[in-house]
C-alpha cells in the first residue's frame, strides 16, 4: 500500500470542528492499526491554513497550521472540512484556498468536500458539470449558487474524477471508511468502522431529509401555488387546478414552478405530501392505510412507490425506524 499525505483545510471563520479533527483521528488510527499488524505507518496528516495564525472554532477549540498553502507543493488528498455561517461571506473569508485547490487537483491531487464543504470546493469550478451531494438542508442554497453543479440530494457520498463528496453532518465519516477502504482495503475499513461503530456502506440520507420548500425566490405567484399546495395536501392537486387558479399556461406555470423552486409541480406536491406522511408515522398514531388516505392517495403501490422514492424506505420500515412507544415497566 502507497504512502499517502492527506492535507486537511484550516478554513478562516466558523467551521465544524469534528470535520477537521475526523480525518486526523481516522488516518492517524489506521497507522495504529497498521502498526498491530507489523506493518508501516501509511498515511501523513497536516492541517494546512491560508496563514500560520491559528483558528478557533466554537469559541474555545484552536487549530493550529502545520503549514500554510503556499509552503505546500505536494499531496495526495485535500479535505475541505464543513464550514458555517453566510456562504458568499464564507467563501470570500477563504478564497486564496480556491485557485491552490484547482492547481493542486490539475497535478493529481484528489479533493474531498465534507457536508457543506462542498460550498467550497463548487466555489474552485472543480464542480461544474459534476455530481455532488452536500447536507440536505443546504440543497436550496447550494443550487441557487452554483446552477452548473449536479446536486444530488439523496447521496451520501460521490466519487467522479478524483472529486468526492459526502451527505450532510456526521456522513463524512461514511466517506472518510470509503477512502480508507480505497486507500488499503476492506478489512481496514471495517476494523475501523467496528472500532468506533460506524455504521458502514451507507448510500442514501433520503430517510433524514425534512422537506420544506424553496422559498428564496421572488416569484410570488409561485408562492401562492407553493402554499396552496402546503395547505391542500390531503386533497388530490392537479396541474390544472393550479393554472386556472393562478391563470396561467400550463407551460409557462410549469417552466416557472421549476425555475423557482428546482423542483417539478409534480415533484412538489408529492415531497409535500410525503412530508406529512413521515410526520404522521413519527407520531406512531395512525396505521400506514390511515396515513395513506390522509395524504391524499388510494392507491397502495402509488404511495409506497412514492415514498420509497423519496425516503428510501418503505412506510412501515420509516414508522419502525423514526417511532418507538416508551413503555413504563
Amino acid at each position: 500500500m502507497a504512502q499517502k499525505h492527506v492535507s486537511v483545510l484550516v478554513p478562516v471563520g466558523d467551521a465544524s470542528l469534528g470535520c477537521i479533527n475526523g480525518p486526523f483521528i481516522l488516518f492517524g488510527k489506521t497507522n495504529e492499526f497498521l502498526a498491530r499488524l507489523g506493518k508501516d505507518s501509511m498515511f501523513t496528516v497536516q492541517f494546512v491554513g491560508l496563514s500560520n495564525v491559528p483558528q478557533v472554532y466554537d469559541r474555545v477549540f484552536s487549530v493550529n497550521p502545520d503549514i500554510t498553502i503556499h509552503d505546500l507543493h505536494h499531496t495526495d488528498l485535500i479535505i475541505i472540512p464543513a464550514v458555517n455561517g453566510n456562504m458568499k461571506k464564507v467563501i470570500e473569508a477563504n478564497k486564496d484556498f480556491l485557485p491552490w485547490i484547482a492547481a493542486m487537483h490539475s497535478k493529481g491531487t484528489e479533493v474531498a468536500s465534507l457536508c457543506v464543504g462542498t460550498f467550497l470546493l463548487a466555489a474552485t469550478g472543480l464542480l461544474n458539470g459534476k455530481k455532488c451531494a452536500t447536507h440536505w438542508n443546504a440543497e436550496n442554497e447550494f443550487r441557487t449558487m452554483f446552477p452548473d453543479v449536479c446536486l444530488v440530494s439523496d447521496k451520501i457520498i460521490t466519487d467522479e474524477d478524483g472529486i468526492y463528496t459526502s451527505g450532510g453532518a456526521n456522513s463524512f465519516w461514511n466517506l472518510l471508511l470509503y477512502l480508507l477502504e480505497k486507500y488499503t482495503n476492506r478489512e481496514m475499513a471495517v476494523m475501523f468502522s467496528k472500532h468506533f461503530e460506524i455504521e458502514l456502506d451507507r448510500h442514501s440520507q433520503s430517510a433524514f431529509t425534512m422537506f420544506t420548500g424553496q422559498r428564496t425566490h421572488k416569484d410570488d405567484v409561485i408562492k401562492r401555488a407553493q402554499e396552496f399546495i402546503e395547505h391542500n395536501y390531503q386533497d388530490k392537486i392537479t396541474i390544472e387546478q393550479l393554472t386556472s387558479m393562478l391563470s396561467l399556461s400550463r407551460r409557462n406555470f410549469e417552466r416557472r414552478f421549476k425555475k423557482a423552486t428546482s423542483n417539478t409541480v409534480t415533484e412538489y406536491i408529492q415531497r409535500v405530501k410525503m412530508e406529512a406522511a413521515k410526520k404522521d408515522l413519527e407520531a406512531g398514531k395512525k396505521n400506514i392505510n390511515e396515513v395513506m388516505y390522509q395524504v391524499g392517495y388510494t392507491d397502495h403501490k402509488a404511495f409506497r412507490t412514492t415514498f420509497k422514492k423519496i425516503t428510501g424506505l418503505l412506510p412501515l420500515a420509516y414508522r419502525n425506524k423514526y417511532y418507538h412507544q416508551y413503555q413504563a415497566e
